[in-house]
């Protein structure tokens, strides 16, 4: 498993024939990644997954980056994969239902209610699929990328490092030519202030609005029928206690509006 793959690009700039299978949900980390792939001039494949979750207009806010992203000549082809049965199979307070949110920290032991299971899983094999059949299709290496990062351990086995020690081995002994696919994870050790810093220099690199791309993004597990965070679940405090750490504004909508959920944000971070 390659975890930090070295870059050998010559130009970030430039595009070039090195392909990337990249989970995107549409919310901060994943977004990040895929900005990083892109300055680092790789040919991007973007899939996503309609999985029955209670925050499924991610995907809406995703198509807006992903349009915007191409009018500035970074085009991604993209594909969204329908699993939306899997709410009725799955127990979780993120899948659509009757179940209560939890709001609080992620470190809070009622965030658990928010594991879906199997998820990470379930998504990385279909990705792994794709990426292994572009790279028998272009005779190129390629990654998978995921947006994983440390931040989730405590509460999500599946982000674990081991976790994904375990199912590349699967990985490598259940098909062919499995060695033509590297695993990326960049932030698997990184927390988020830190994805962002390095979103903060991919946008520079690229020469893109980093406001304009993450105003189009949706961390908040319970946002409202505009689209608004929520600002009081686990997803919204981490994202919010990163931008502040950063010392930056998040330029994403929310119901509260940015003061009162900073505000509440670093109350949850004492408790």
């Amino acid at each position: 498993m390659e975890t930090t793959p070295t870059l050998t690009e010559t130009g970030v700039r430039a595009r070039v024939e090195r392909p990337a299978v990249i989970c995107l949900s549409g919310g901060l980390d994943s977004t990040s990644l895929l900005l990083r792939l892109l300055a680092r001039g790789r040919t991007i494949y973007g899939i996503s997954f309609r999985y029955g979750q209670r925050h499924e207009v991610e995907l809406e806010f995703l198509e807006r980056n992903l349009a915007w992203l191409a009018r500035h000549g970074h085009p991604v082809e993209h594909e969204t994969i329908d699993l939306s049965g899997l709410g009725s199979l799955l127990d979780s307070a993120l899948l659509q239902g009757e179940r209560r949110m939890p709001l609080g920290h992620y470190e809070q032991a009622s965030m658990r209610e928010t594991v879906v299971p199997n998820r990470n899983a379930i998504f990385a094999s279909i990705a792994f699929g794709w990426a292994l059949s572009i790279a028998l299709r272009t005779n190129e290496e390629t990654w998978l990328a995921m947006g994983v990062h440390s931040g989730d351990h405590a509460i999500y086995p599946d982000c674990r490092p081991e976790f994904y020690q375990d199912l590349w081995r699967a990985f490598q002994s259940g098909n062919w030519n499995a060695d033509r696919v590297q695993l990326h994870l960049p932030w698997l050790e990184l927390d988020k202030a830190g994805i962002l810093r390095d979103a903060l220099d991919s946008t520079e690199l690229l020469g893109l609005d980093f406001d304009i791309v993450f105003a189009n993004t949706l961390t908040s597990y319970l946002p409202d029928d505009q689209g608004a965070a929520h600002g009081l679940t686990g997803s919204d405090v981490e994202r919010v206690l990163a931008f502040h750490a950063i010392g930056r504004r998040d330029p994403a909508r929310y119901a509260l509006g940015w003061e009162e959920t900073l505000r509440t944000a670093l109350a949850q971070r004492e408790l």
